[in-house]
């Protein structure tokens, strides 16, 4: 079977949470003997020479102006051009602003699958004209796809409330179980000791809510430092006064990390915490909750339907809150281990295989 994937920046080590799904999700289809062409946004590779190939994937990349309103609606039009041109059996397409392109890719006779990561349009970045395209994209991926993948339950919600006639199954985002490198090193780099530290993993973008973390942080009477992995696609206002305001209450900012260096900072960590207003289905919490770390999470759908302990949420935008279960956090070593939990419900193989057998299904 000859498969294009759309709606995604890239891969590898692309900054996003549907960059990290298509990088562990798309090899293990590889390796069940499928073909996989991923189209890239050139705009995002920054790499030298320019790869063909990743764990068995084949990578196309095509241009893209990289402007955020802009770019993934012309960027998956070329890429249903491409995967008409190459006579993919299918495409797949994901993220709900791509997803508008689904009705041109069927009028072309290709035959689709879309999923569907989360409700884009409720991100704080968004202008009121993007969010009715987006609001768009939604109805007409869920309306004219073949088959709509869901990550969470809440999405599938959303998604038979905007078309009641959409072809949906759950299939969860995943996470790999992997050894956490020591890397004394690299934590030395940045002034840090093993779980003496909190770690916080994202895009820098108002939705994200590290802010808020920030804020509950500043006032804290203790030693532990607080560590901020990520940066901004596009630097906004937004994203410059963010690093203004960690740098001024001492927060250790480390730009975006990838492969060991992401997995020895994120994993030896006391503490995980995502202050998030969205989600879709939260890879960073799950990879946390996969390295054994105390974990501590807005009290959102998407967070609380993965199932945590009530006292690993709190008040989403409440500093307060935020600030007294950080303390309670940091004051005992007492936490739930759900590497179990990951292992059973979220597991790549496991989902690799589900999606096959959709892809099987319309073919």
């Amino acid at each position: 079977m000859k498969i294009v994937v759309t709606g995604t920046r890239g891969v590898p080590n692309i900054l996003g949470g549907v960059e990290t799904h298509c990088q562990e999700l798309y090899p293990r289809i590889v390796e069940a003997d499928h073909e996989v062409i991923l189209i890239r946004r050139k705009a995002y590779v920054d790499e030298e020479p320019f790869r063909t190939e990743f764990n068995g994937i084949k990578l196309k990349d095509i241009w893209t102006p990289k402007q955020k309103s802009f770019e993934a609606i012309i960027h998956t039009f070329l890429a249903v051009l491409y995967a008409k041109k190459i006579k993919a059996d299918l495409l797949h397409v994901h993220a709900i602003g791509p997803a508008i392109m689904i009705p041109f890719a069927k009028l072309l006779g290709l035959k689709v699958v879309m999923t569907h990561h989360g409700p884009d349009y409720d991100r704080q970045k968004w202008n009121k004209v993007a969010k009715f395209i987006l609001k768009l994209g939604e109805y007409l991926g869920v309306c004219f796809a073949n088959k709509v993948i869901v990550i969470s339950k809440v999405i599938d919600e959303i998604v038979m409330r905007r078309c009641n006639g959409a072809n949906t199954e759950l299939v969860f985002n995943g996470v790999e179980i992997a050894d956490v490198p020591d890397n004394y090193d690299l934590l030395a780099a940045y002034g840090l000791k093993r779980k003496k530290y909190i770690v916080a993993v994202g895009r820098f973008v108002p939705e994200k809510g590290f802010h808020d973390l920030i804020d509950a942080y500043k006032n804290l009477k203790t030693d532990i430092k607080l560590v901020l992995i990520g940066d901004a696609d596009h630097e906004s206002e937004y994203s410059i006064g963010l690093k203004k305001k960690a740098m001024a209450s001492n927060v250790v900012l480390t730009g975006f990390k990838s492969g060991n260096e992401l997995r020895s900072l994120f994993g030896n960590a006391k503490l995980f915490v995502l202050p998030s207003y969205h989600e879709g289905l939260p890879i960073a919490l799950l990879e946390a909750m996969s390295y054994g770390l105390n974990v501590l999470v807005s009290n959102i759908s998407a967070n609380k339907i993965v199932g945590l302990d009530e006292e690993d949420y709190f008040r989403v935008s409440d500093i307060k809150d935020l600030q007294y279960k950080l303390n309670g956090k940091l004051a005992s070593d007492r936490y739930t281990n759900y590497i179990s939990v990951i292992e059973e419900k979220y597991n790549w193989d496991k989902i690799a295989k589900k999606t096959i057998s959709i892809y099987n299904d319309i073919i």
